[in-house]
């Protein structure tokens, strides 16, 4: 049977070094271009973050680490293959922020620095002054000035049908109060910015007809403020990003079959009971073989919440099916292959939760169950169809 299995499922399989080696030249194709994310806290830098990575907000603030005294670095989709990078400056306003470490720390490794501002908001001097320090120092880095909260200048509004920043900065059509605002903004930032894009990036549940209002336009300005090299990133990054998930699924299925097939095994000791700790245990160790490819951490809790979830129901499963070993061969082919089926349909599961998170979503329990149930019925369908080919291949050599 085993046999069987491996020659029909596992044909030629990546190994760890060919995995790394088509990582390495997808990344080498694809050049991170590094965001420097510079504004006030609340001026939208998350939600910025978030559109253009697709990433949701629960994903982005677990993501970050520190780089420096006064800033954080994430990497998208994750530190071990990065196609999107930011570095989010903290500590705006408060007089202990100094830009010169900042300024020694990215001088060479940031593309494109991204300034966010609400746009009714003109107490800036705690952005005004270190940018001023950081332009001197680097004048031949783009600056993208972000003026976001659009909706503040015209509350309990939508935001109008047709966009009317596409042709100009500051379009007669715009209410008065906002006008003056965006000419203010453009005064003060007079000189430190080489583009300016009005924006508001909301969540779909606040109301707005347009969530992503101005966000095409926000990453136009990336695209031709970008070196070329990086540009070509952000064009592909949809692709890119599909390219890193049919790696991850090529490299991770080899190690669900082999540890399915490990926990039918165990399952087949014909003693009753003792084989659960096995079983329990291969899944184990299959889930941190698994969130090694994801560049995951398994200590994490949510990680640990969807393969409880289905490595629970398995050890339910299997307490209630151990009884029927005491009959000859019917209860240990029962319980072998429900140890497969289980360990299979929680391997594909936990390779969906991976990548789900990767991309910046945080799947519901009921979303992973949904999964889990799904890839159920593809192991018994696979368990099925390997037994046909495996009597077919005795009765042929008969």
């Amino acid at each position: 049977m085993f046999k069987t299995l491996k020659s029909l499922l596992f044909h030629r399989p990546p190994s760890d070094d060919q995995f790394q080696d088509e990582q390495a030249r997808l990344l080498e194709h694809a050049p991170v271009p590094v965001f420097w994310m510079f504004g006030k806290t609340g001026s939208g830098k998350t939600s910025t973050v978030r559109y253009l990575t697709g990433a949701e907000d629960a994903r982005i603030g677990s993501g970050y680490r520190p780089e420096t005294k006064h800033s954080q670095r994430f990497d998208f989709p994750s530190e071990a293959s990065p196609l999107l990078r930011f570095m989010d400056t903290r500590g705006l306003g408060e007089s202990a922020y100094d830009p010169d470490e900042d300024i020694r720390e990215f001088a060479q490794s940031t593309h494109l620095m991204i300034v966010t501002v609400r746009v009714m908001d003109h107490a800036l001097e705690s952005v005004l002054a270190p940018l001023r320090t950081i332009r001197k120092a680097s004048p031949e880095r783009p600056v993208v000035l972000a003026l976001t909260c659009l909706h503040e200048a015209y509350p309990q509004q939508q935001h109008p049908e047709i966009d009317p920043f596409d042709d100009q900065l500051i379009p007669d059509s715009i209410p008065l109060d906002l006008q003056r605002s965006i000419r203010k903004q453009q005064d003060a930032f007079a000189g430190l910015v080489d583009r300016i894009v009005p924006i508001d990036l909301t969540k779909p549940e606040e109301g707005f007809d347009q969530p992503e209002f101005g966000g095409e336009r926000l990453k136009q300005a990336l695209l031709e403020l970008l070196p070329a090299a990086f540009r070509q990133t952000l064009l592909q990054f949809d692709e890119s990003m599909q390219s890193l998930r049919d790696m991850k699924e090529r490299q991770a299925q080899p190690i669900i079959l082999s540890h399915s097939m490990l926990a039918a095994t165990a399952a087949a000791v014909p003693v009753p009971w003792v084989d659960i700790p096995s079983v329990m245990a291969i899944q184990s160790r299959m889930t941190y073989k698994l969130a090694s490819i994801y560049g995951q951490s398994v200590d994490r809790n949510v990680v640990l919440k969807g393969a409880g979830l289905l490595g629970g129901r398995l050890l339910a499963r299997m307490l209630t099916r151990e009884s029927l070993k005491f009959i000859p061969y019917v209860g240990i082919a029962a319980n072998a292959t429900l140890a497969f089926a289980y360990t299979y349909a929680t391997g594909r599961a936990i390779c969906w939760y991976f990548g789900q998170v990767n991309s910046g979503h945080v799947p519901s329990e009921e979303q992973v169950s949904d999964i889990w149930r799904e890839q159920l019925n593809q192991a018994a369908k696979l368990w099925q169809r390997t037994h046909e080919t495996g009597n077919n291949h005795d009765g042929n050599d008969a």
